[in-house]
């Protein structure tokens, strides 16, 4: 399986598509048909009702023949679908819908302050990376609680890469699936948002290519931008321990992803303890 740039109209025709088939007809009090459904969800028919438009556009929309629909066409999709904030970014993003973003080149390096605000934030593991997961600057308890990225090539300072391909990291978050399933709903907005940037097609590219997991969860399309969370570690060294993550992103540099992991409770912020005085 290969991912190149982003072919919108064909992306936005397969979204919807799963979109609509998730639905459960009977959540919208719609008229009962006399026949029985040979397809998942809603059809096409209903969600056009639903919308507003027309079936024949409904149609075209999800044979990706090239429409591009409008604000307002692209809002009633929205809740005709009932997506979600993260979902309808994306649909928004998929259908060229958004003010353009700055066509500067996506972060690779950490700019000063930031790099300095991820050290000042010891004792609390921090590091920054950017939309595509790279990992910008670390300070000392994060690189104890994951890994030293300073001994990996700056290829493979990258987060998804390091959870779905480092021996140690695959082992690491005890509920994995989970994990690899917002990351790859995180990586999918992205691509959506940032049709320009090649290395993160080429990420993905990689991901599908070699790792069946990923391919399997990039598939259902999911959708999801985690600002805050908690994850279940099971660290080599201290054993499991719990974190709760924060994930800021600073005005002046929106490129660059500052997170942050905080014990979520007694024992976790004991075991942190012990593995920051090591």
């Amino acid at each position: 399986m290969t991912t190149t740039t982003v072919d919108a109209t064909r992306e936005l025709a397969a979204f919807l598509r799963t979109r609509r088939e998730r639905l459960n007809p009977d959540d919208f009090g719609l008229p009962s048909r006399r026949r029985s459904r040979r397809t998942p969800g809603l059809r096409r028919e209903e969600v056009a009702e639903l919308a507003g438009v027309s079936i024949d556009y409904i149609v075209r929309l999800e044979q990706g023949r090239g429409l591009r629909p409008s604000a307002d066409v692209v809002e009633a999709l929205s809740r005709a679908l009932r997506l979600g904030p993260d979902e309808r970014t994306y649909l928004f993003d998929l259908a060229r819908q958004r003010r353009p973003r700055d066509a500067g080149k996506p972060a690779t390096t950490a700019v000063p302050p930031l790099a300095r605000l991820v050290a000042d934030l010891s004792p609390l593991p921090a590091m920054l990376m950017n939309h595509r997961y790279d990992i910008l600057a670390w300070n000392d308890e994060m690189a104890r609680l994951l890994l030293d990225f300073g001994t990996l090539p700056p290829a493979r300072r990258n987060s998804m890469w390091l959870c779905l391909m480092h021996p140690r990291i695959r082992e690491f978050y005890v509920d994995r699936e989970r994990v690899v399933r917002e990351g790859i709903a995180h990586l999918r907005a992205a691509w959506a948002a940032h049709p320009e940037d090649q290395a993160l097609t080429d990420l993905i590219t990689e991901f599908t290519t070699h790792d069946e997991e990923f391919a399997r969860l990039w598939s259902e399309r999911d959708v999801k931008v985690n600002g805050r969370g908690a994850k279940a570690i099971r660290h080599p060294d201290v054993g499991e321990l719990a974190v709760h993550f924060e994930v800021l992103m600073p005005l002046q540099d929106p490129d660059q992803r500052l997170l942050i992991f905080r014990a979520a409770d007694e024992e976790s912020q004991s075991a942190l303890d012990r593995l920051c005085a090591r």
